[in-house]
């Protein structure tokens, strides 16, 4: 069976019992090792019991694919049902997860951390399809995801997150979930013991804001002002201070997004004989408030049409393509995302 999203909270908290084997796969290898170690704690509380947890490499169970039922069906030496974790997992592992699902009897959970599986994958399609396995997928957490992340740790202690604070922090926040995990626990733990209730703009710039990350805005303003210096220049501060290109990327899309959003709300609204900016971006939610951000978040939407940014969107979406499949360095494809994008403006800004 696969679990849908909606689905997953509660899997995590407590799988089926009919369930023997569970396959965790997706693009997001820090979200992959927290679920599995989530599933794995609903059995044994402590990974690191010798006598309730097994671990087993995938290529273990390539030479030797009855294993994985052997375990299964074992029993533990001081009681208690036994957990079996299988990472790194590929397509190696189909063989002994089709023992598993033939076992005749057994009461252990298998969790299998399969990696990047892409639809053909016979190891995911085997979880997809059986009654007795099933299917996590773990992909890159979008905008409401990380969000729901910041507030859910932040509630978890008693905090509420600020409205300015919590839209600057995503900003800054990368897809991948253990990376997201260490700097909301970071900013957490600077908050404990100050007596406030609530985490605030400043707490989130005195933390997070001596990173890399902070310098993906001067990247963004850069690349869609079509300011050719400044962006290489910025480029060069962020990938100096360890900034992650595929953040990078999911920034300019981000950005590109809102704008996208705004300009089609501003056709529509022509198209009634109405149209102007204004009423555009008050029909769109989560745009920036005012100040600096905002004039230039104005000027990107005066500067960029409709159909440049639809445009504009393929050529990210390609990009993070490029970033996951094709081996190439990540901070090669988006610096040659950045000029593409930023020379577009500057002969856009020429013609004019």
């Amino acid at each position: 069976m696969k679990i849908e999203p909606r689905q997953v909270d509660a899997f995590l908290k407590k799988p089926d019992p009919k369930i023997r084997g569970v396959v965790i796969y997706g693009n997001d290898d820090g979200l992959i090792a927290e679920r599995a170690s989530a599933l794995a704690r609903t059995v044994c509380e402590d990974l690191k019991d010798p006598f309730r947890v097994v671990d087993i490499g995938g290529d273990v169970l390539k030479g030797d694919p009855a294993r994985l039922a052997d375990e299964f069906g074992a029993m533990s030496l001081m009681g208690g049902r036994r957990v079996i974790r299988v990472r790194p997992a590929g397509e190696e592992t189909t063989a002994a997860l089709e023992n598993l699902v033939e076992a005749t009897a057994g009461d252990a959970l298998i969790v299998i951390e399969g990696g990047n599986l892409t639809p053909r994958s016979g190891l995911r399609t085997l979880a997809e399809t059986e009654a007795c396995l099933a299917a996590l997928p773990c992909y890159m957490d979008n905008e409401a995801a990380l969000e729901g992340l910041v507030e859910g740790a932040a509630r978890a202690q008693g905090l509420s997150v600020d409205a300015d604070a919590l839209e600057w922090i995503v900003e800054r926040l990368g897809g991948d979930r253990g990376q997201s995990r260490s700097e909301i626990d970071k900013l957490l733990l600077y908050k404990q013991g100050d007596g406030s209730k609530a985490v605030s703009l400043d707490d989130a710039l005195a933390v997070l804001g001596d990173t890399a990350a902070i310098g993906i805005d001067d990247v963004v303003a850069a690349t869609f002002d079509g300011e050719l210096v400044a962006l290489d220049r910025a480029l060069d501060r962020v990938f100096a201070e360890g900034g992650n290109p595929v953040q990078l990327v999911r920034a300019l899309q981000r950005h590109t997004d809102q704008l996208h959003l705004v300009a089609g709300h501003a056709a529509g609204f022509e198209g009634k004989g109405g149209g102007n900016l204004e009423g555009a971006m008050f029909k769109a939610r989560g745009l920036p408030r005012g100040g600096p951000v905002r004039q230039r978040f104005e000027r990107h939407l005066r500067a960029w049409p409709l159909g440049r940014l639809s445009s504009a969107l393929l050529v990210i979406l390609r990009a993070e393509q490029e970033c996951k499949s094709t081996g190439y360095p990540d901070e090669a494809i988006a610096r040659r995302l950045c000029l593409a994008l930023a020379s577009s403006a500057r002969s856009a800004r020429q013609r004019r």
